[in-house]
């Protein structure tokens, strides 16, 4: 079934520059549009699940997997964002126009492929893999507090950085040495352990049994994952599961006892205080208002 997402969020940072979350956390397949005309060129991550894009009136349709992202841009031609989100999918868009991207490399525009010269009418196409620092740099859009008084210049900021990690030449040589940046390896251990905890989220394993699971050191795990997301494992957990309560109360047919035993707390009470330290009115106050 294809329904209209309606986990959409758009923020203009400034005039012709963009940045869209996508989120589908539904078992549906569903639709994101949005009219760009040909002065765009478009950044666009697959941070979670897949999704296809269509053009053409559904004449071509391109398939973007997890962890990769695409650029597009075709000054002959608007290309309008027309995309089917999977099931437990997340996607995050950049949308900025050439003019003011090509100010970003005025310096360096000839060692970016469609920012040459001879290349200025050509349409552009790149596909690859997101990289760790790209993955960072994301993962504090996707955290950024919708009421703070400086998102947009945070989001500006953080998306240059973005930029920065996919056209600097020299990023090998450059890049900061975190081994959670640099080593393959304990980076997917780490996003490993997030996904375990998620999954276990009503009885989750102790840190000891997660590095153990993950097999990486008990340092190395409490390091890396706030180096990654931001904040220690548990409060991940925590604020992760007042988010689901959220969406778990927004729907008709759960009630506060139950949304309190699918999260995992032993009683009601338990839950309802964490969900007024974290929000400030009761769970029951929540439902009835929102």
């Amino acid at each position: 079934m294809l329904k209209t997402l309606n986990n959409f969020s758009e923020t203009e940072i400034e005039e012709n520059f963009f940045v869209i979350e996508s989120i589908n956390e539904s078992t549906d397949t569903k639709e994101v549009s949005k009219d760009i005309d040909k002065s765009f060129i478009q950044f666009h991550f697959q941070i979670k699940g897949d999704s296809t894009f269509v053009f053409n009136q559904g004449n071509y349709k391109m398939n973007l997997s997890k962890e990769k992202y695409i650029v597009l841009y075709n000054p002959k031609k608007n290309l309008p964002v027309n995309l089917l989100l999977s099931q437990n999918s997340e996607i995050v868009s950049i949308l900025i126009s050439i003019k003011k991207f090509h100010k970003l490399f005025s310096e360096d525009a000839q060692n970016i492929h469609f920012l040459k010269d001879e290349n200025a009418n050509q349409k552009y196409y790149y596909e690859n893999n997101i990289t760790n620092p790209v993955f960072l740099a994301l993962n504090e859009i996707k955290r950024l507090d919708e009421n703070s008084s400086t998102k947009n210049l945070f989001l500006k900021a953080k998306i240059y950085e973005l930029f920065s990690h996919l056209y600097n030449r020299n990023r090998d040589q450059n890049i900061e040495q975190c081994p959670f940046l640099t080593n393959e390896e304990n980076f997917k251990k780490i996003k490993m352990a997030k996904e375990i905890v998620i999954e276990n989220m009503i009885n989750p394993p102790s840190l000891v049994e997660l590095s153990e699971q993950i097999n990486l050191s008990l340092k190395k795990l409490k390091e890396g994952f706030k180096k990654i997301y931001g904040k220690p494992v548990f409060q991940y957990l925590l604020e992760y599961k007042m988010e689901l309560a959220k969406k778990l109360l927004s729907e008709d047919d759960n009630n506060v006892n139950e949304v309190s035993m699918k999260l995992g707390y032993s009683t009601s009470s338990h839950f309802i205080t964490a969900f007024k330290n974290k929000y400030g009115l009761t769970p029951k106050t929540y439902k009835k208002n929102y």
